[in-house]
C-alpha cells in the first residue's frame, strides 16, 4: 500500500478538510461580500494551509513513532546479557524525543528484571546440586540401610512410620510400601515398645534410650531384642519449638514431639548364654560344695579328736583324701571346658594312629575296671586307621568314655571299645552293659553336671565329663560324638572322626 492510500494519510487528509470547513465557517461573515471567485480562492488556500499543518505535525509524530519503534525492536534484539550488567545499556534515541524517558525507564526495568532473572536462575542451579547431592546421599543412606541385619525404623513427630529396612518387615510382617504413614502402634502390638517410643518423642531434648525386648516374629517364635531408640528434632517439630518460645506464646508451655529411629538387636543367643553361665556358676558353686562340705566336717572331727584311735583317722583321713581328688577333677574339668573355649588351648593337630590311641586309653582305665571286676575288652580294626587329631586330648575324651562306661557298669559286666572304617571316615565306640539311659536322658546327657538322679549312688562325678569329650570331638576336631541306649541293657557311645587319608 503507497503512502496516499495508508490510513496514516487518510486520517490526516480527513483532519485538514474538517479544520479547513471549521475555519471557513467562522469566517464567513467576513467574507460573505467577496465574490464566489475570491471566496473559493480563500477557501482553497485556507484548507492547504491546515493540510500542510496538519501533515506537518502528523509527519514529525510519525518520524517519532518509528524512531521509538526502532529503539524499541533494538532493546527487544539485544541478548540477555547486556540486560544483566552492572548499569542499562544506552538508548538510541535524541535527547529530545518525547518517548526517550520512557524508554529509559522501560530499559532500567527489563535491567532489574533480568538481573532477578539471572539470581532466580543461580539460585535455582543452586537448589538443583543440592537437591542431587540430597539425593545421593539419600540413596546411600537407603543401601546402608537395607543391608543391615538389624531391623530398623524410623517414625515421625506423628508416630507414623516414614522409613523401615527389608529385617523389620520380615520381623514385623509388613511391607514399607504398606505401612508407609501407618501408625507404628498399627504395625507392631508389643505395648512396651510402644511406651519405649512414646516416652522417647515425649522428651525434648535428645534422648537414647534402650531396654530388652521380648518381640514374637512372623514364626511365631518368641526372641529377646536388645531396643535402642533414638530421638531427632524433625522440621515441623524445630518449627513447633520456635513458635514456642516466641513471644506470641502461641504454643507457650507445650513439648513438640520429636521423629524417633528405633534399632532392634537380636540378642537371644546371648540371653541363652548368659542363662548357661548362671546355670553353669550356680552348678560349679554346688557342686564345689558338696566336697568341701565333706573336708571341713571331717577335718573339724579330727580337730575336736573324735577320732580316738588309729582307724577312725584312717578313714577320716581317706574320706578327706577321696573328697579332695574329687574337688581336684571338679576343678580340672571345669579349667579344660574354659580354655577349650576360650581358645587358649593350642591345639597340635598332627596324622596319629587311632588303634594305639586307644590303645593307651584301654590300659589306663584297665585297673578301675579290675578293680570292679568289669571285663574290659578291645575290638580294635586290622586296619591301619589314621587320624589327625591332637592327641593329648583326644586321648582325654576317650578316657573319659571308657571312665564313665565302668562307673555305670555294675559288677561283672562287660565294657568294649572297638574302632572300624567308615568310608572316609573313622569311628570308635565304647560299649557297655551298664544301667542305661531313658529317652529323656539321651537328650541331656552332654549337658554340663546333668546326672542322672537314680545312677547317683553309683558313683561319684561331677557331670563334666562327658561334655567335656564331646567338646574335644565337635569343638576342636570337627568330628561328631553321640549315643545310643536302652534303659536297663547297657549304653554305647559313638565318635566319628574325619580319616587323616581323607584330610589330605
Amino acid at each position: 500500500m503507497n503512502r496516499c492510500g495508508s490510513p496514516f494519510w487518510l486520517a490526516a487528509c480527513s483532519l485538514a478538510l474538517s479544520l479547513a470547513a471549521a475555519l471557513c465557517w467562522l469566517a464567513q461573515p467576513w467574507t460573505g461580500h467577496l465574490s464566489p471567485v475570491l471566496a473559493a480562492a480563500l477557501y482553497l488556500g485556507t484548507t492547504a494551509l491546515a493540510l500542510g499543518a496538519v501533515t506537518a505535525v502528523c509527519m514529525r509524530w510519525r518520524r517519532h513513532l518509528a524512531q521509538g519503534k526502532h529503539a524499541v525492536q533494538g532493546l527487544l534484539s539485544r541478548p540477555e546479557h547486556d540486560f544483566q550488567d552492572e548499569r542499562p545499556p544506552a538508548i538510541p534515541l535524541p535527547p529530545d524525543h518525547p518517548w526517550r524517558d520512557v524508554l529509559i525507564s522501560l530499559a532500567e526495568r527489563y535491567h532489574s528484571l533480568a538481573s532477578r532473572l539471572q539470581e532466580s536462575e543461580d539460585a535455582r542451579a543452586a537448589l538443583q546440586v543440592q537437591l542431587r547431592k540430597q539425593a545421593a546421599e539419600h540413596e546411600r543412606a537407603s543401601l546402608v540401610l537395607a543391608s543391615l541385619r538389624e531391623p530398623v525404623l524410623v517414625v515421625d513427630e506423628y508416630g507414623e512410620l516414614i522409613q523401615a529396612n527389608p529385617s523389620a518387615e520380615r520381623l514385623f510382617s509388613f511391607t514399607a510400601e504398606e505401612a508407609y504413614r501407618r501408625a507404628i502402634k498399627n504395625i507392631t502390638r508389643c505395648q512396651q515398645l510402644l511406651d519405649l517410643l512414646n516416652d522417647t518423642q515425649r522428651r525434648k531434648s535428645h534422648t537414647i534410650r534402650q531396654e530388652e525386648i521380648q518381640l514374637v516374629g512372623a514364626d511365631g517364635i518368641p526372641r529377646w531384642h536388645e531396643v535402642t531408640a533414638c530421638s531427632f528434632a524433625s522440621a515441623v517439630a524445630k518449627e513447633a519449638e520456635t513458635l514456642a518460645a516466641s513471644d506470641s506464646g502461641v504454643l507457650a508451655g507445650t513439648q513438640p514431639s520429636q521423629g524417633a529411629v528405633v534399632v532392634l538387636r537380636d540378642i537371644t543367643d546371648q540371653k541363652a548364654a548368659q542363662q548357661r553361665y548362671a546355670e553353669f556358676v550356680s552348678a560349679v558353686s554346688h557342686e564345689m560344695k558338696t566336697p568341701l562340705s565333706s573336708i571341713k566336717a571331717y577335718v573339724e572331727l579330727l580337730v575336736d579328736g573324735d577320732a580316738e584311735d588309729d582307724e577312725t583317722r584312717e578313714e577320716f583321713l581317706n574320706v578327706i583324701n577321696s573328697q579332695s581328688d574329687r574337688l581336684h577333677r571338679l576343678i580340672d574339668n571345669v579349667l579344660n571346658l574354659a580354655r577349650i573355649e576360650s581358645g587358649v588351648v593350642e591345639v597340635s593337630k598332627m596324622s596319629q594312629p587311632l588303634n594305639s590311641l586307644l590303645a593307651e586309653a584301654y590300659e589306663t582305665v584297665k585297673p578301675a575296671a579290675e578293680a570292679k571286676n568289669i571285663t574290659l575288652v578291645s575290638a580294635f580294626s586290622p586296619l591301619y586307621l589314621t587320624v589327625l587329631v591332637d592327641r593329648d586330648q583326644l586321648l582325654q575324651a576317650a578316657i573319659n568314655l571308657l571312665s564313665n562306661a565302668v562307673k555305670y557298669t555294675p559288677e561283672g559286666g562287660t565294657v568294649t571299645i572297638r574302632s572300624r572304617d567308615l568310608d572316609g571316615q573313622v569311628q570308635f565306640e565304647v560299649e557297655d552293659t551298664g544301667v542305661g539311659l531313658s529317652p529323656e536322658s539321651c537328650e541331656r546327657i552332654f549337658d554340663r553336671f546333668y546326672r542322672v538322679k537314680k545312677d547317683t549312688h553309683m558313683a561319684s562325678g561331677t557331670g563334666l565329663g562327658l561334655p567335656l569329650a564331646k567338646t574335644i570331638v565337635e569343638d576342636m576336631h570337627g568330628g561328631r560324638l553321640s549315643v545310643r541306649s536302652t534303659l536297663g541293657e547297657g549304653s554305647t557311645f559313638i565318635v566319628t572322626l574325619p580319616s587323616a587319608a581323607e584330610l589330605g
